[in-house]
């Protein structure tokens, strides 16, 4: 899991100058803040048990839910592979799956113990191998051996339960528990069969569903391995909004990935995925809407959606070996970024200068570029990695996004913006 150089260095350039800002918000004054501030706020995406140990609550709960994010539609993207029967793209998949799991047991490690994290590891790769064959049960149509897939990946949601209430020291209780990983299985097989079934409206809807989900659990593991005290701080209003919007440009990321990668597919499964690139966009709209005002939330709606729409432009020339066709799309997506670049600043009253998050915005681009163009050589190892970096990248600027608008836009937020963390779902009809 690694950010690209240049992309670490911006975030930790925007963290400096909203640090900076903050010092003396009155006079915004330029003095420049630190490396030690700056480094403070940086999200630890290093998953390695030296690193995580040091972590602070605030930064545990956002690697467990970047991981648990990324482990669900890894495995999505793993068992649809089988059932499309791509298995050069298996491999990849599952290559990162069980690079995911590794982490997983590291951050666990660090934060609960070593004898915790291995019990932990042990129980995610059973259930990863479980999912794996009722996979294969799905593409073979042999309902005993699904049957059989099915029964071993209820166990292994109420065996991880028994572990997490054993872990924490009752602060989570195992009558607690089951509906988190059960409700976690029960996603992964339910799209699964809706894909086989070439349902792919149900199967985009319920991938949605389940990485929102089990990205939401992270909270609840970072919460269970401190004190009550500590946990306390991460149910404040200003932690949910970090959550809630790193989860959806996550989320978007993703989609958009999904997408991209459908256009090879057909028009049927594209427009199913498109469909979620929409839903998502609408609630990133409603929430910005709960931050900013519906007038403000307007214009980042059709900026995001002409960001979104360019992308597609660029998959759909990909997808059809249109060089020039991708140019323009190319050249269209350095001018989008600007613009939502100067939206994004103006809302924070310029605690984010206009130059690095056009950076931002246009790095996030290149790397949806590069790995649909990965994904069309079938080079899908290296779709796979950029993806991942892609991922993380979104997830830092949307903390240092949430960062300046505490700073700046939190007290004319508008009543309940802030207290509920934004989210809800709203109605958008185009891209």
């Amino acid at each position: 899991m690694r950010s690209r150089t240049g992309l670490v260095a911006l975030v930790t350039f925007v963290l400096i100058a909203a640090a900076a800002c903050d010092s003396n918000t009155a006079s915004r004054s330029s003095s420049p803040a630190s490396p030690t501030t700056a480094a403070a706020h940086h999200v630890t995406t290093t998953t390695g048990p030296s690193a995580a140990a040091k972590a602070s609550p605030k930064q545990l709960r956002a690697q467990f839910e970047q991981l648990l994010g990324q482990h669900t539609l890894l495995a999505i993207r793993s068992m649809r592979s089988v059932v499309s029967a791509n298995p050069d793209f298996r491999q990849a998949a599952d290559t990162a799956l069980q690079t995911n799991t590794d982490a997983l047991g590291q951050l666990v490690a660090s934060a609960y113990g070593n004898a915790n994290g291995d019990r932990f590891t042990q129980l995610w790769q059973r259930c990863v191998a479980d999912l794996s064959s009722f996979a294969n049960a799905v593409a073979g149509n042999d309902a005993s051996q699904k049957q059989a897939a099915r029964t071993a990946l209820l166990a292994d949601a109420d065996a991880y339960n028994s572990w997490l209430a054993e872990a924490s020291k009752g602060q989570v209780r195992t009558s607690d528990a089951p509906s988190g990983m059960r409700t976690h299985v029960e996603h992964l097989m339910k799209q699964l069969d809706a894909y086989a079934a070439r349902d792919y409206g149900q199967a985009y809807r319920i991938e949605r569903e389940a990485y929102q989900q089990l990205f939401a659990t992270g909270a609840t593991l970072a919460k269970a391995s401190v004190t009550p005290e500590l946990a306390a701080g991460l149910d404040t209003p200003p932690e949910k909004l970090r959550s809630a919007v790193a989860m959806l440009l996550g989320e978007h990321m993703e989609l958009i990935t999904d997408a991209q990668r459908a256009t090879f597919a057909g028009p049927q499964e594209f427009t199913a995925a498109a469909a979620q690139v929409n839903a998502n966009t609408a609630t990133l709209t409603q929430a910005m809407g709960a931050i900013v005002g519906p007038r403000k939330a307007g214009e980042f709606q059709t900026a995001w959606a002409n960001h979104v729409e360019g992308l597609m432009a660029y998959s759909t020339a990909a997808a059809g070996n249109d060089e020039a066709g991708k140019a323009v799309a190319k050249q269209n997506l350095d001018g989008f970024a600007s613009r939502l670049a100067l939206y994004l600043s103006d809302i924070v009253r310029n605690v984010l200068p206009v130059e690095p998050l056009t950076d931002a915005l246009s790095g996030h681009d290149a790397h949806l570029i590069d790995q649909v163009d990965a994904y069309a050589a079938k080079n899908y190892d290296k779709a796979q990695q950029t993806e991942l970096e892609g991922y993380q990248q979104m997830l830092g600027v949307a903390h240092t996004l949430v960062d300046a608008i505490q700073r700046t836009v939190q007290p004319g937020l508008p009543a309940g913006g802030a207290q509920t963390g934004g989210g809800g779902t709203a109605h958008h009809p185009r891209g």
